[in-house]
C-alpha cells in the first residue's frame, strides 16, 4: 500500500484565492475495504513558552533553559482549515457496508481555494467542527474531525492569512499542509494518513497611492575641534662658512630678510599654522517614500542627502554604509509574550571615498548621495512580508549606518608617524582625517510580498468599503429629559413601563426547529474581501510572476515544537 499526492502545477509557493487541485493516488497490492477518503487543506500557527524554574525573574525561558519535566504552554490556532470528501461521493447515499477497493492504482481527485482571511477567528464557524462524526454520517462511521471548541479559548484576530515560516525552532512556527486520510472500518485496523507541506506567501494589501511625501530620519555628524597644529622645527645650525654667506644676503637694509607681500586672499597674511580650524557640521538624511514600505525581492527605494550645516573651509567624505533591515518577532503563548530580533545586513561598504561637502560650497547646500551602491541590490528571499496573526506578528524598520571622514580618507594610507611626532619622511605634518560613525534609524516599516491583488478586485473592495462607510448609522432616540419624581408617585406606579422590542430573541425562535433545544447555527457571513474573491475566476497571481521565497527551509520537516503533556 502506498499513498501519493500529485499537484497540478504546483508553483514555487501558493498564495491567496489559489485553486488547489490535485489527486489522490493510492496504490494497493491486495483488496482493502474502505470507508471513506478525505483530504484536508490547514494551516497551524503555533507557539510554546516556558517560563524558567530556576530563574523565575527572566521571564520567558529560553530553548537550552527549559526543563524536561514541563511548564511548557501551547497555543496552536487553526488559520486554516478546508476539508473535502473524495471517496465516495458526498452526494451519495450512504452505504450500509464499506467499499472494497480492488487491487491497483486508485486516482480521487480534490480541489480547493485559499481563502483571504485566516478561519480561527470564526467562533459561529469553529463551534461547529468537531467530535466523533456518528455512523452513517458524511464522514463515515467512526472519523473524527478537528474538535474547533478548542478554538474558543484563545483570543483571535481576523487578518489576511500569514506567510510560512519556521525562523524560531522550538518556540514558532507557521505550517500550511495537505492531509490525506483514509478510514478503515474495524476495531484492529487504524487509518491510513499521508501529510505533505506547501509553501504560502500572501497577496499584499492594496497599496496607497504614490505621493511626494517621504518618510525621514536625519541627524547632525559635528566633528570635534582640532589640536592645533604645531610650528615649523627651528632650522638646524649651519657652520662658520653657513653664517657668513647668509649674513651677505640682500635685505631690508636693517639686517633682515625681504618678505614678499601679503596675498589678496589673505589681507592680514596667511593664518598662523597654529591656529585652531573650524570643525564641520553636515546633517545626514535618510528617506524612502511615505508610507514607508518595501518591497520581498526589490532594492530599497533609499535616498541619502547631505546638507552643510557650519561654514567650514574643510571637505568632509563618505567613508563607509551599512543597510541593515532588522525584524521584531512578538511571540504570544497566553499570558506569555516574547520578542526575538532578526538583522538582515542588505549591503555593506568600507573604503569609499565619496565627496559630500565641498569646501566652497555655502552653509544649506545639499548633496544627493549617488544610489548605485544600493540600487541594485535586492532584499533576500528571506524576508518575508509584515503580517499579524492571532499568536504572532512581524514587523520592521531600517538602521542605516554611515561612516564620515574630515579630511582627505587618502591620507590615511600615508606613510606612518615618526617617533618625534606626526611628521612625514620630508617633514611636512600628516592630516589624519578625523571619522565619525553614527546610525539613522526609520521605524515602521512595512514589507509587502510584491503579489498585487488583481485590480478588479481592488475597486470592488474600495467600492464596497466606500459603501460601507456611506451607510448612516441608524439614529439613537433622543433621551428625555426625566423629571423629578416625587415619593408618593415612586410608590404607587400608574402603570409599568413598555418592554423595549427584541427582534434578535424573536429570530432566534423562529430558526428552532421543533424538538431543539438550541438553534442550528449556519455559516458565519464571509468577509467582503472573501465574498468578492469567491467570484474571482481564473489565476489571480500568474505562477510566472511570483518572486523566490524561502521563509521555509523544508516545508516536510517534522515540528521543532515540544510536545504537549
Amino acid at each position: 500500500m502506498s499513498i501519493r499526492i500529485i499537484l497540478d502545477n504546483p508553483p514555487e509557493f501558493y498564495t491567496n484565492l489559489d485553486v488547489l487541485s490535485g489527486q489522490v493516488l493510492l496504490t494497493l497490492d491486495r483488496p482493502e475495504h474502505v470507508g471513506l477518503i478525505v483530504v484536508k487543506l490547514e494551516g497551524e500557527s503555533r507557539t510554546a513558552l516556558a517560563i524558567a524554574p530556576d530563574r523565575p525573574g527572566l521571564g520567558i525561558a529560553s530553548a537550552r533553559d527549559r526543563t524536561a519535566s514541563g511548564d511548557t504552554l501551547h497555543e496552536n490556532h487553526k488559520i486554516l482549515y478546508r476539508v473535502g470528501q473524495v471517496f465516495p461521493d458526498e452526494s451519495a447515499p450512504a452505504a450500509a457496508s464499506p467499499y472494497i477497493l480492488n487491487q491497483g492504482q486508485h486516482r480521487f481527485p480534490f480541489q480547493f481555494k485559499f481563502p483571504f482571511n485566516n478561519s480561527c477567528g470564526n467562533a459561529e464557524a469553529m463551534a461547529r467542527i468537531g467530535g466523533l462524526v456518528t455512523p452513517g454520517g458524511i464522514f463515515g462511521p467512526g472519523f473524527r474531525v478537528m474538535d474547533g471548541t478548542k478554538q474558543l479559548m484563545y483570543a483571535h484576530v481576523t487578518k489576511t492569512l500569514p506567510p510560512s515560516f519556521t525562523g524560531f525552532p522550538g518556540e514558532a512556527e507557521i505550517r500550511y499542509y495537505l492531509k490525506v486520510t483514509i478510514q478503515r472500518p474495524g476495531i484492529f485496523k487504524e487509518n491510513w494518513r499521508y501529510q505533505m507541506g506547501l509553501k504560502f506567501l500572501p497577496i499584499e494589501p492594496p497599496r496607497p497611492p504614490k505621493t511626494n511625501q517621504e518618510a525621514y530620519a536625519r541627524r547632525p555628524f559635528t566633528f570635534q575641534p582640532r589640536s592645533p597644529r604645531p610650528g615649523p622645527y627651528p632650522k638646524k645650525r649651519s657652520s662658520f662658512l653657513g653664517r657668513y654667506f647668509a649674513s651677505s644676503a640682500p635685505g631690508d637694509g636693517n639686517g633682515g630678510p625681504n618678505l614678499a607681500p601679503p596675498a589678496n586672499g589673505w589681507p592680514n597674511g596667511p593664518p598662523s599654522p597654529t591656529a585652531a580650524e573650524i570643525p564641520p557640521s553636515i546633517e545626514m538624511s535618510a528617506r524612502v517614500p511615505h508610507p514607508a514600505i518595501l518591497t520581498c525581492n526589490r532594492p530599497i527605494p533609499l535616498r541619502l542627502l547631505a546638507k552643510k550645516v557650519v561654514a567650514a573651509p574643510a571637505p568632509v567624505y563618505l567613508i563607509a554604509m551599512q543597510i541593515d533591515l532588522v525584524a521584531k518577532t512578538t511571540v504570544r503563548c497566553h499570558n506569555l509574550v516574547n520578542t526575538e530580533m532578526n538583522r538582515w545586513v542588505v549591503m555593506s561598504r568600507q573604503g569609499l571615498s565619496v565627496l559630500v561637502s565641498r569646501p566652497e560650497d555655502p552653509v544649506g547646500t545639499e548633496i544627493v548621495v549617488p544610489d548605485a551602491m544600493w540600487s541594485h541590490i535586492h532584499l533576500p528571499n528571506t524576508v518575508m512580508p509584515s503580517f499579524i496573526t492571532c499568536n504572532l506578528s512581524r514587523e520592521y524598520h531600517l538602521e542605516i549606518k554611515l561612516g564620515l571622514a574630515w579630511g582627505n580618507p587618502s591620507a590615511r594610507g600615508a606613510p606612518g608617524p615618526s617617533l618625534l611626532g606626526q611628521r612625514s619622511r620630508h617633514n611636512e605634518p600628516v592630516e589624519l582625517p578625523q571619522e565619525m560613525h553614527l546610525p539613522l534609524h526609520i521605524s515602521k516599516i512595512e514589507v509587502y510580498s510584491g503579489l498585487a491583488p488583481p485590480p478588479a478586485l481592488v475597486e470592488a473592495i474600495r467600492q464596497g468599503r466606500a459603501r460601507t462607510s456611506r451607510l448612516a448609522k441608524p439614529a439613537q432616540p433622543q433621551q428625555q429629559q426625566q423629571q423629578p419624581v416625587s415619593p408618593s408617585q415612586s410608590s404607587h406606579p400608574t402603570q409599568p413601563p413598555d418592554l423595549p422590542p427584541r427582534p434578535a430573541q424573536q429570530q432566534q425562535q423562529a430558526q428552532q426547529q421543533p424538538g431543539q433545544d438550541h438553534p442550528t447555527y449556519d455559516d458565519a457571513p464571509p468577509t467582503y474581501e472573501e465574498a468578492m474573491a469567491e467570484e474571482m475566476t481564473g489565476p489571480i497571481i500568474p505562477p510566472t510572476t511570483r518572486p523566490a521565497y524561502s521563509g521555509v527551509t523544508n516545508e516536510n520537516e517534522p515540528s521543532t515544537l515540544p510536545e504537549k503533556n
